[in-house]
């Protein structure tokens, strides 16, 4: 069953019940670089979204959407340019099935009072788990944030392992194909910089086809998790390389690739383990950035920041902007109390999208809607 609404904002983070990570399901270290370039064709990922939002300030310029109930197209600095196809779970028992979220799931979906803070549902097919996803971006940076809580349906549930893939599409750029079928490639690496591997895709190209279009800048997507990751491992997506291909296969994610050049890159990481049977919450950071370096810092920043604050800012800034508009009538004529209360909800929901619209370099610039082109 699905249901749809909309939602502005990024954040993305996992809780995660009895749940554990077998590192000895994942490649050792000493991975090299991924050879089987440039991948299948990139594509847009689908125009009807299930969610948007944003932080309702021009000091956080990243908006998020959620399509087939998984991260969807993530604009940042400006609201023309995508930096993501998908960011979903995988989830495996390690021997016997590999569930990829927006295949292998169905879900729900609802949203806070304003619209613009948006929680998905997932239950798997099989009826075995559950994750319960809430969006939205740091009003402070350039960070979309997503806060997961995994639920086992099943005893054996609790100790299946749980992945984050993230196929992004970076500066509006996806590579794949041949070099006359797509608009650009991205590249991927894993950063260690922080003790923990990161991934990050990356496209410092500025250049495009799009007529006066001389803003663009060098776009760094970096992913980090408040546990850390176990494993990284940078493909191109459909090929040998893409870690979504090896768990399929094996359930495994071997022989991990430390980099993808040039293609349609894809990024697959494993969440490291607990190790205990109390639920936990397990927080992920999607961050931009013009460099790798302030990219990762932009991510480890939001990390740093309390939940509970993160998304109070959050919900005060769009409760403020809707104390501003002019208050929509209390009764309508024809209809009953409860029709008149859903017809003012739906008044400051559909207020809320047209001002996340908003670019916010370039004020009074407004996309028709927030999918893809």
């Amino acid at each position: 069953m699905r249901t749809r609404s909309l939602c502005i904002s990024v954040v993305f983070c996992l809780a995660a019940s009895a749940l554990t990570l077998a590192v000895g399901r994942v490649a050792a270290a000493g991975a090299s670089p991924a050879g089987d370039r440039p991948g299948a064709l990139s594509h847009f990922d689908v125009a009807r979204k299930d969610c948007l939002g944003t932080a309702r300030n021009t000091t956080s310029k990243i908006w998020y959407t959620v399509a087939d109930g998984v991260l969807s197209d993530v604009y940042a600095p400006t609201i023309d340019t995508t930096n993501v196809e998908t960011m979903q779970y995988i989830v495996t028992d390690d021997s016997t099935f590999t569930d990829l979220q927006s295949r292998d799931t169905t879900y729900t979906v609802s949203t806070d009072a304003s619209g613009m803070m948006c929680t998905v549902t997932s239950t798997a097919k099989s009826g075995k788990y559950q994750l319960t996803s809430t969006y939205l971006t740091d009003v402070a940076r350039d960070t979309v944030v997503v806060r997961t809580a995994y639920t086992a349906l099943v005893p054996a549930a609790a100790k299946y392992h749980l992945y984050v893939r993230l196929d992004a599409t970076v500066a509006g750029n996806g590579g794949g194909g041949g070099t006359k079928e797509n608009g650009g490639a991205d590249s991927a690496v894993v950063d260690q910089s922080t003790g923990s591997p990161v991934p990050v895709a990356f496209d410092t190209v500025t250049t495009t086809n799009a007529v006066n279009r001389d803003y663009a800048v060098p776009s760094f997507l970096a992913l980090r998790a408040s546990t850390g990751f176990a494993a990284v491992s940078s493909g191109f997506v459909g090929q040998a390389s893409d870690g979504l291909v090896q768990l399929d296969a094996t359930h495994v994610l071997a022989p991990l690739t430390d980099a993808a050049s040039n293609g349609n890159v894809e990024q697959t990481a494993a969440l490291a383990g607990h190790g205990s049977a109390t639920p936990t919450n397990v927080t992920l950071a999607l961050g931009f950035g013009t460099t790798q370096d302030a990219a990762v810092a932009t991510a480890g920043a939001t990390l740093d920041g309390n939940w509970g604050q993160l998304t109070s800012a959050y919900k005060a800034g769009w409760r403020d902007y809707d104390h501003s508009l002019r208050a929509p009538a209390t009764a309508l004529p024809g209809l009953t109390a409860g029709q008149s209360a859903a017809a003012a909800e739906q008044y400051y929901a559909a207020a809320n999208v047209v001002k996340a619209s908003e670019d916010k370099t370039f004020p009074g610039a407004i996309v028709a809607s927030l999918t893809s082109p």
